[in-house]
């Protein structure tokens, strides 16, 4: 509201004039509100909410410098006279009407505009306006005369000009909201909206099969009185054999395929955990998983390091761990620029898209750049190897995974880096953004298939097929057929391409950073399990860390083991010696034995610096028929009939004679020799140790060594039930043809496919050999071979074909599982006990039924998956064993219902 001055009441006022002939409801409203005002100013100074003094001469109703009183009461007054002087002029001419000008009108208007100050108006403004109410029309005088003319009235002086504006007034209290408008038109419809993320059930992986460990936890002794698993299922098969099995119990376990884990009874499986499973309580993508297609397990019980010298082999908690699980590879097509991936790939493509890492759909055939480098990242993730603790529940017997113990992943990302010892490189490695990291560290491991659980407490993860990541290192041998033109030929040195191909598994992705050079790979991997992923051997302490173990050289290893006593601890004043396999057909036995000699109380440290320098040696099988690879003579090798071998030094140094030195030269010629000569066998030379042990398939066809039908899995058993300590050997098949003739000398690539042999191993079988000296096997030049157990072909409860991994027991028992049975006989892979007991031979006593050399069925996977990594608790009361790749190539939702 604003107050204003001047000659005309109306025109100066023209919002109060409008009011007077307002409706009541209006005029108090007005009116309250300027008495509230009003009433706040005269009760003095206002303290605000913060406490501060409000002046009352700042007020919204006063000019600057005056109060309010005394303003209202000098234009109330003003007003008022001026009101009534004109009212009296008007009333002297009677031939003028008089203004309309009412005492309640000008009542009405000073309640309008000035509602608390009414008292004090009309106090002022009444006797002014008396006047014409109450006095004589004449003038008292001494003479009366006549009266004149009324003057004309002069004209209306002019409006002065209005007053400046009073400042606002306090806004009142809110009104009542009106009533609800009516709804207004429809408008035009909006433009469609981009298409949304893909519904739950097409990114939905629960019905997905996913690799994963199971426990076998031993949980009755069918009344044989045994105490664990492998006493369990030695008693049955000591029954079966004298024809005693209590009636009602199935053993050995039927052959059959389901899509789930059956087992003998007395044990109870429990699936631990699955791929993509987090390992702890952090659910999100960041946090640690569970990796891809798990292969080899490792078990260490809590405080199996108490005592001073012991190993991890069966000391420690039997019911709360830490293991180690390798994961090998991701089944299926992996995504391209114009392909969708497929099988377990699509499965992890989901996970991505459902997590909003990938802008495009899983199963579209177009792929952006941006997924394809995206993806490759997480392709990378899912290998390596876990490090987790897990414990089991004493009310139901289940292991599971102890979420808040912490996890450990090793990938094959630049997060984990190892230190390559024994083997020097020309350049560098980059980590994933494409800066250098240290000379010798490389970025990664891959292609973990088995491995080891050495007797100082660490892991050696076996790199197996990583030419399919980043290229092969050995192109001259495709397959066993020699290539020419590509770095072998004779009439020079040996030249490796070590630069990473174009279309591998990770060096495809349109990422420049995502390449790393053929040859920093394929190496047997010591893993400081607990040790962070990026602490390299002797980064931050000397001995700690993880470690490529160049001394021993490149190769497609699949696992390793050491020669130990029968406390699994090394042998003392002897050299440390490392068995290792080359799984690939034609691929042969390694023997490590290092320079120095390992003594009782050395550190840890002290023992893994004898793994950075040794000599190397290959077991030639010098009587092994070559047309198949498994009979000596054309029969199959046993313990009283065995075959025949001897260790040869593969070195530039070695004066060991070279197999095939009687066929291409005078029958004295040395590997050292042979191997540094640039035409030997029509291959080019090995200039030096670094290069033989960068290319170990090409240096041993050079000289000639006996071909081999994929050497899987060695264990070396210090219990054997023979009495004498022995390595086991898996050779898992090989049907196809071989690189050398039976002397050794490599087929002439013009004439391979016409003279090759074509070998007919389908089944594979389980060798022992033994040393020569089985005390000292480091110093053993050679040894004798036989077939422990040969495949077989068919449906009934007791074929069963192409064996795998290996494990020994705390027994002397020999146990393994089996890749390829499903495609062979039509029933699942499974887990095997080998009846190697001399007292199940036949004609001993008791014996109804022979035993010896049978395998005995104990737990099948599901589909067509590969029974992989098995391993025993301390206590030897819980087997696990992982299942790989169900679904690969059939249908499965294991481990889902």
């Amino acid at each position: 509201m604003r107050i204003k001055t001047g000659k005309s009441f109306a025109r100066a006022e023209p919002d109060c004039a409008a009011r007077v002939g307002a409706s009541a409801s209006t005029r108090r409203a007005h009116n309250d509100m300027f008495i509230s005002s009003y009433r706040s100013l005269r009760a003095g100074p206002r303290v605000s909410p913060d406490g501060d003094t409000v002046d009352t001469n700042n007020c919204r109703m006063c000019d600057v410098g005056d109060t309010y009183p005394r303003r209202l009461a000098n234009t109330v007054r003003s007003r008022g006279e001026a009101l009534a002087e004109h009212v009296i002029r008007a009333a002297a001419r009677p031939e003028t009407p008089r203004p309309r000008v009412t005492l309640p009108e000008v009542n009405m208007t000073l309640k309008t505009s000035f509602p608390r100050a009414r008292p004090l108006a009309l106090a002022l403004l009444l006797p002014s306006l008396a006047l014409p109410a109450c006095g004589d029309d004449t003038v008292m005088g001494t003479d009366s005369g006549t009266d004149g003319q009324d003057g004309q009235d002069g004209q209306d002086g002019q409006d002065g000009q209005d007053g400046q504006d009073g400042q606002d007034g306090q806004n009142g209290d809110p009104g009542q909201d009106g009533d609800p408008g009516q709804d207004g038109d429809p408008g035009q419809d909006g433009d469609p909206g981009q298409d949304g993320m893909d519904g739950e059930d097409g990114l939905d992986i629960s019905q997905d099969p996913r690799s994963g460990v199971v426990a076998l936890s031993f949980s009755d002794d069918l009344g044989t009185g045994a105490v664990n698993v492998p006493e369990l299922v030695w008693t049955l098969a000591d029954d079966w054999v004298k024809d005693q099995l209590a009636p009602g119990i199935q053993f050995p376990l039927a052959a059959a395929s389901t899509d789930s884990v059956r087992s003998i009874s007395g044990v109870q499986p429990n699936v631990v955990i699955t791929w993509l499973d987090p390992l702890t309580y952090d659910d999100t993508p960041d946090g640690p998983r569970f990796g891809a297609n798990a292969d080899y397990i490792a078990y260490f019980g809590d405080d199996w390091d108490l005592n001073p010298g012991d190993a991890p082999q069966w000391n420690g908690s039997g019911y709360s761990a830490w293991i180690w699980v390798n994961h090998e590879y991701i089944s299926g097509a992996q995504p391209t620029s114009s392909s969708a991936p497929q099988r377990q790939h699509l499965t992890l493509a989901k996970l991505l898209r459902a997590w909003d890492l990938l802008t495009g759909k899983p199963s579209a055939d177009v792929w952006a750049d941006e997924d394809l480098v995206t993806y490759n990242n997480w392709h990378k993730k899912q290998l390596g190897g876990s490090w987790m603790h897990i414990v089991q529940d004493p009310a139901s017997g289940d292991w599971l995974p102890d979420y808040g113990a912490g996890a450990w992943r090793y990938d094959a990302t630049s997060a984990t880096q190892t230190l390559v010892t024994g083997l020097s490189f020309a350049e560098a490695d980059k980590d994933d953004e494409g800066d250098d990291l240290p000379q010798n560290v490389v970025a990664g491991i891959m292609g973990d298939c088995s491995g080891a659980q050495t007797p100082w407490g660490t892991i050696i993860s076996a790199e197996e097929n990583v030419q399919y990541y980043y290229g092969d290192v050995e192109i001259c041998w495709p397959s066993q057929k020699f290539e020419p033109g590509v770095g072998c030929d004779a009439g020079g040195d040996i030249t490796l391409d070590v630069a990473p191909n174009d279309d591998g598994s990770f060096s495809s992705a349109p990422d420049p950073n995502a390449a790393h050079n053929r040859d920093f790979y394929g190496f047997l991997t010591e893993i400081d399990p607990g040790m962070p992923a990026d602490e390299y051997y002797g980064k931050t302490n000397p001995g700690d860390g993880h470690q490529k173990l160049g001394a021993m050289g490149r190769a497609r290893w699949e696992n390793a083991t050491f020669a130990v006593t029968d406390e699994w601890r090394l042998i003392p004043d002897q050299p440390l010696v490392m068995y290792a396999g080359n799984d690939r057909r034609g691929g042969r036995i390694y023997k490590f034995v290092s320079s120095a000699t390992y003594s009782e109380g050395m550190s840890k440290a002290e023992i893994r610096a004898l793994l950075e320098d040794g000599a190397v040696y290959v077991a030639h099988f010098a009587d092994l028929d070559n047309d198949t690879g498994y009979t000596v003579g054309g029969a199959v090798p046993d313990e009283d009939n065995p075959g025949a071998g001897v260790w040869l030094e593969l070195s530039v140094d070695s004066v060991d004679i070279a197999p095939n030195s009687a066929t291409l030269g005078d029958g004295a010629d040395t590997i050292g020799a042979a191997l540094m000569d640039q035409s030997w066998n029509n291959l080019a030379g090995f200039p030096d140790d670094e290069t033989v042990r960068r290319a170990h398939f090409t240096a041993a066809n050079k000289i000639g060594v006996k071909e081999l039908n994929r050497p899987e899995d060695i264990e070396w058993n210090p219990l054997d039930m023979s009495g004498t300590p022995r390595l086991y050997v898996a050779f898992t098949n090989h049907t196809r043809k071989v690189a050398l003739d039976e002397n050794g000398a490599v087929y002439d690539p013009e004439l391979w496919d016409a003279d090759s042999p074509q070998r007919d191993d389908n089944l594979g079988g389980v060798f022992a050999i033994e040393e020569a000296d089985p005390s000292a096997p480091g110093s053993s030049g050679s040894f004798s071979y036989w077939a422990a157990f040969r495949g077989t072909e068919g449906g009934t409860m007791w074929d069963a074909a192409n064996p795998d991994n290996l494990m020994i027991d705390a027994m002397g028992g020999v146990w393994f599982g089996t890749d390829g049975n499903f495609g062979t006989n039509g029933h699942a892979d499974a887990l095997y006990y080998l009846d190697l007991d001399p007292a199940h031979r036949a004609g001993e006593q008791d014996v109804v039924n022979p035993g010896y050399g049978r395998a005995f069925r104990v737990v099948a996977g599901p589909s067509d998956s590969e029974a992989t990594g098995p391993a025993l608790a301390s206590d030897q009361r819980t087997m696990f064993f992982a299942v790989q790749h169900p679904g690969e190539n059939q249908f499965s939702r294991w481990p889902n219902d």
